[in-house]
């Protein structure tokens, strides 16, 4: 049986096994008979591993809801501190299982708990690639595929990333603060890749048990939102191997009336547009396709193991021509680096040319995790923007208001200029207005606190 996928749901047994305790097992046994982990028989871990699961925090995948909660998850990592040699992140690659023990033997107070303890003795999972440049993979149990979003700042009620860190390695990626809940450092991201076992049982639970058909708000109507892909790529290298995306979305194709988004910088969607075809056939479904630069070169230094922009152009005009909805993200937008004149306009002008029906933009937010590993790579590459860059985020995520504030007028103008629609899961929300940001590469004026940009929610959303 594979590691990754338990047997089909019509084969659910619930029956539980008795699970024998040892001293060194961190993962005592779940002391809620009705949790979706007692209930299906397809989440016994793989052998080796200790007994027992932990769900994800309720908020992962979730862009932060302002800059005043902008210090990382582990306040214990910063984006100016340089790594310590006492510090608690490990490698778990090097030995999950003696990292286990050994923290088994600490005081109560020195364990790692919740994800981190998971994460620590998460297996390795069988792959076939033999490079010695592939990321190592491990087997992650879990409770919920499907994650509550409490961000009031984005279009969305809940998330689905089938897997933890991303291979394609993109330098600005906000994402990286989602390794430190595992105790493990940003730049870890991108070289330990943590797939999400059971997707599809346990999406059907979630489904089944969380999800509402009706959003009780007054800005919006219909289903609940559920966005695949806000903090990990969907459709990383590791999907050719593991399918967990592909599990989930047969789950979903089995559903009718769900709201459901797609949004990844691979051209490997196309591979799953049998899928997507009867998704969209019974519930809202869009799909979006990252693309921050038409210029290759630039593409591979800031998104190193991404697909070519041309390969994700000739994705959307694919999906479109199967007759899926379908736009363009040319998120984020990168001070100095992707704002040039004419750029951004040239990526709105491909994503129209390739069918896109919709496109948006929002400007390069970084999390203390993030621009740990952004601002020496703009030291390196881009020294002449290495002074701006220290003043506009080495204290703050966020760009100045001014150029936010251009830079989302220059998106609007991009749109209209191409006939544009909104994204199909806000046409139903009654967004409130909300200034994004300006394109000239001046002064930095300090950004107010709290200030915030609706275009950032999916900004990194596929890094």
């Amino acid at each position: 049986m594979s590691p990754v996928h338990s047997i089909p749901p019509a084969a659910i047994r619930f029956r539980r096994r008795p699970v024998r305790q040892t001293a060194a097992v961190l993962f005592p046994l779940d002391p809620e008979p009705n949790s979706p982990s007692n209930r299906i028989a397809g989440l016994a871990p793989a052998a080796g591993d200790p007994s027992g699961n932990s769900s994800d925090p309720p908020t992962v995948g979730c862009p932060p809801p302002s800059s005043a909660t902008l210090a990382v998850p582990r306040p214990a990592v910063s984006h100016d501190s340089q790594t310590r040699a006492d510090s608690r992140i490990r490698s778990v690659a090097a030995s999950p299982h003696q990292h286990a023990a050994s923290a088994a033997q600490q005081g109560a107070g020195e364990r790692l708990v919740g994800i981190a303890r998971l994460a620590a003795s998460s297996p390795a999972a069988p792959t076939r690639r033999s490079s010695i440049e592939r990321p190592e993979y491990f087997v992650l149990p879990v409770k919920s595929i499907l994650n509550r979003c409490d961000s009031k700042r984005v279009p969305f009620e809940w998330t689905i990333n089938p897997y933890r860190g991303c291979e394609f390695g993109c330098k600005y990626c906000y994402a990286r603060y989602t390794h430190e809940y595992m105790e493990l450092d940003g730049s870890e991201f991108e070289k330990k890749i943590y797939v999400k076992k059971d997707a599809a049982p346990l999406l059907a639970w979630d489904v089944a048990h969380k999800y509402s058909y009706t959003v009780e708000a007054p800005d919006r109507e219909g289903p609940e939102h559920i966005a695949i892909g806000t903090a990990t790529d969907p459709y990383q290298p590791a999907e050719r191997e593991y399918g967990v995306t592909r599990a989930c979305l047969e789950e979903l194709a089995k559903r009718e009336g769900l709201s459901v988004s797609v949004i990844t910088k691979s051209n490997q969607i196309v591979r799953d547009i049998d899928v997507l075809r009867r998704i969209a056939e019974r519930s809202q479904l869009a799909l979006s396709i990252t693309i921050t630069t038409l210029r290759s070169r630039l593409a591979r230094l800031l998104e190193p193991r991404a697909p070519r922009p041309d390969l994700r152009l000739a994705a959307v005009k694919q999906l479109r021509e199967a007759g899926l909805a379908v736009g363009v993200s040319a998120s984020p937008l990168i001070p100095g680096i992707t704002d040039r004149e004419g750029e951004l306009e040239s990526v709105g002008e491909a994503a129209r040319a390739a069918g896109a029906q919709w496109f948006f933009s929002g400007v390069l937010f970084l999390m203390p995790s993030s621009a740990k590993q952004f601002l020496p790579f703009v030291r390196e590459k881009f020294p002449k923007l290495a002074r701006q860059y220290e003043q506009w985020y080495a204290k703050n995520g966020y760009a100045p208001e001014e150029y936010r504030k251009k830079a989302s007028e220059r998106v609007a103008r991009i749109r209209q200029k191409y006939g544009f629609t909104a994204r199909p899961w806000e046409e139903n929300r009654k967004a409130a207005p909300c200034a994004q940001m300006s394109l000239t590469w001046k002064a930095p004026s300090t950004a107010p606190p709290g200030s915030e940009i609706t275009e950032r929610r999916l900004s990194c959303a596929a890094g």
